[in-house]
């Protein structure tokens, strides 16, 4: 299926709305306003496998301008707003975008990358100053078809919370624009999801999982409702306002529903849920305990990447009876390795790799791309994670390598202790890392986000060092606490634990 279908059976049914503004995009509007893209993009001189580059906030023309390149053949790189225009110009240059569409809000950062990556600049949504509009030029575009339509794909890059980021570049099909793709099945086949959902997306656009996930609800024929940002009340008001019937989230959003006064949580009327589906870390299992608890057994998760090389999911019954897992392989087969290769038994953690699912590169980086792969089975893939599976074949996520600290020779996983810490009723969020120790190599770090920052003091360190000491082995402890008013974490969820970590390994040699 593909918008363009919906846009000749249900012209004026809504593919989008933004749930700030209200302002809503009807399928018969985005399907004109993507061919008028798709004809802009050729009159620039654009063909099959060229690339350009969205630089926005969320809205209803970061839409347009996907389609408009999906069905012109067309790499898009959605472009993470939390960049510095050294980051933007490097993946401008990266993936040889030959234009920037970026939105006023962003207009700084956007000047100087288009300058200094040498590409044309439009604006959306605004002016830039510099740039031209691409709304006034899209709009003298014709609104048939370009006659050489063809799928084009997107084209997104890691969130860099362990280095530079890395493009992931699948090559692109052929195939004509409403194929199907596994995506769409399996997210119909498992969460129920079909042209009457109302899909609410609370999170950035230019992240794989919401940019996927909304064009794959669009292209079923249904409703998405964009968040401009997530606000953990506002998400709840929504619920009743739109009848939402799915969503997807991240497990700091539970965490910041689940802090929300009691009244406010059970004011709000949810009964209009039927799925709602997570992904990015692995959730504490008291705050996922806590989320079935109120919105019931809907709460469906997943394992993947934006490489596509496998895919895991697991509902709410099976998590009930397997807490922590992340679920079984449905794409791919899970293979667990220690550090020669060799595959450990059941119950034993090691680097997790998936044999036989989706293959996948790392743009202009073949060194990395080798990294992925293991090292005598070039098929099977990593995304970096460590963990190990059950006797019945559900994975479990114990954390990522590169953030293990070895203290005194002995292997301590952060999300371990990040998961209790986010549990203390007075603690938003939570890091932990290994920071230099001259005996022992390394020591465990916690750095926490208050509830309330006035919270913030040594009486509440050594209350959370105790918390943590009457539930973790003493090996697993924080030995210090610090306190930042906000942590610097994507909104996906993923935590920049490297520029937290990087303040502290400053002058001394790091792991990465």
């Amino acid at each position: 299926m593909h918008p363009r279908v919906h846009a000749e059976t249900n012209p004026h049914k809504p593919a989008i709305v933004m749930a700030g503004s209200g302002h809503v995009v009807t399928f018969g509007e985005l399907d004109r306003r993507s061919n008028q893209g798709a004809q802009l993009f050729r009159s620039w001189g654009l063909k099959t496998g060229d690339c350009i580059a969205i630089f926005m906030e969320n809205s209803a023309t970061y839409f347009e301008i996907a389609w408009a390149a999906q069905r012109s053949g067309l790499y898009f790189a959605c472009i993470s707003s939390k960049l510095t225009a050294g980051e933007v110009a490097y993946i401008l240059k990266d993936s040889k975008a030959q234009a920037l569409i970026a939105s006023p809000g962003l207009a700084a950062v956007a000047r100087e990358a288009a300058a200094e990556a040498g590409v044309r600049g439009y604006s959306a949504d605004g002016d830039i100053e510099g740039f031209a509009r691409f709304e006034a030029a899209r709009a003298a575009m014709p609104e048939t078809p370009v006659p050489d339509e063809s799928a084009g794909a997107d084209m997104l890059y890691s969130s860099g919370t362990t280095g530079r980021p890395k493009g992931v570049k699948v090559p692109l099909s052929g195939a004509p624009i409403d194929s199907d793709t596994s995506l769409r099945m399996l997210v119909s086949a498992l969460y129920g999801l079909n042209q009457d959902t109302i899909y609410l997306s609370p999170a950035p656009l230019y992240h794989a999982a919401p940019l996927r996930w909304c064009m794959t609800v669009q292209k079923m024929g249904a409703t998405t409702v964009i968040m401009e940002k997530f606000d953990p009340e506002t998400f709840l008001k929504l619920i009743p306002q739109h009848k939402i019937t799915a969503s997807q989230m991240v497990p700091t959003m539970f965490v910041r529903l689940l802090k929300l006064p009691e009244e406010v949580r059970r004011g709000v009327d949810v009964s209009s849920l039927k799925a709602i589906i997570h992904a990015a870390a692995p959730c504490p299992i008291p705050i996922k305990e806590q989320m079935i608890a109120w919105w019931g057994p809907i709460i469906n998760e997943y394992y993947a990447g934006t490489e596509g090389n496998g895919f895991c999911s697991i509902s709410a019954p099976e998590w009930l009876a397997h807490k922590g897992s992340v679920g079984k392989a449905l794409l791919g087969s899970l293979r667990i390795c220690d550090e020669t290769g060799a595959e450990v038994p059941t119950g034993e953690s090691g680097a997790v790799y998936f044999a036989d699912g989706g293959q996948f590169e790392y743009h202009n980086d073949p060194k990395k791309t080798a990294e992925s792969r293991h090292p005598s089975n070039p098929t099977w893939s990593t995304l970096g994670d460590v963990g190990y599976v059950d006797a019945d074949g559900y994975l479990y996520l114990t954390d990522r390598k590169a953030f293990m600290i070895i203290t005194g020779g002995v292997n301590v996983y952060p999300q371990e202790v990040e998961n209790l810490l986010v549990t203390h009723p007075k603690v938003a969020d939570a890091a932990v890392f290994g920071i230099p120790n001259d005996d022992f190599g390394e020591e465990v770090k916690a750095v926490i986000q208050p509830l309330h920052w006035a919270d913030a003091s040594d009486d509440l360190a050594q209350e959370l060092l105790a918390f943590c000491r009457a539930n973790l082995s003493a090996v697993k402890c924080p030995r210090s606490i610090d306190f930042m008013q906000e942590l610097p974490r994507h909104p996906t969820g993923k935590l920049y634990k490297r520029i937290l970590r990087d303040q502290y390994w400053a002058g001394r040699q790091t792991k990465i």
